[in-house]
């Protein structure tokens, strides 16, 4: 059974994207939920082939996991998780949660996620069956909250807003402009080494 630092049961976030790539604003909203929910773990699972953006992601999943680990390292509350790429086919959160539960019996899971992303809950894969395994968070960086006419129980933990999108990240490396302070240095070093993001998307 999973155990947390006073010796009752885990509490786990799960932090799930394409992390294309991870930046500040990713890390501080991580920071801030493991702090309002006293997470004993945040784990960071990149997204292998994400259902709703197939086609839209840049960079291979070996980089982006390599960035995600190069972002979270000295941070002994974030672990980078590697349990989406080994799966084929499209990373369905219900097989993540599903195996993470088998990981980690008697874990309690936080699935933390964007106030637009819990809006499409109803087309995910088995959505009853996610919201059994963890409990939802809106991780709201601009005060919304969760959405309107949701059909599914969740929470809004306020997390410091950070204007900063993966997005315009790679918009800036490809228009061939800094990023210094959007992402931390041993990311940019990863994007320099394997030279991502430099055509303008």
């Amino acid at each position: 059974m999973a155990t947390g630092a006073e010796g009752g049961a885990a509490r786990l976030g799960v932090f799930g994207g394409t992390f294309d790539p991870p930046h500040l604003g990713h890390l501080v909203a991580a920071s801030d939920a493991a702090l309002a929910l006293k997470l004993d773990r945040v784990l960071w699972i990149p997204a292998a082939v994400h259902p709703f953006k197939l086609g839209a992601v840049a960079a291979p999943p070996e980089a982006r996991l390599e960035m995600v680990r190069a972002a979270v390292a000295g941070d002994e509350r974030f672990e980078a998780c590697d349990l989406e790429l080994r799966r084929a086919g499209p990373s369905y959160t219900v097989a993540t949660l599903r195996e993470l539960h088998a990981r980690h019996p008697g874990a309690e899971l936080f699935f933390l996620t964007g106030a637009d992303n819990l809006r499409e809950l109803p087309q995910w894969r088995e959505p009853d069956e996610v919201v059994r395994l963890a409990r939802l968070v809106v991780v709201s960086r601009g005060g919304e909250g969760v959405p309107a006419g949701l059909a599914y129980p969740a929470m809004a933990v306020p997390v410091t807003r950070v204007d900063v999108s993966s997005t315009e990240v790679r918009r800036r490396i490809g228009a061939g402009q800094t990023v210094r302070y959007l992402v931390p240095q041993a990311v940019r070093e990863v994007i320099a080494r394997l030279g991502l993001y430099q055509t303008n998307l």
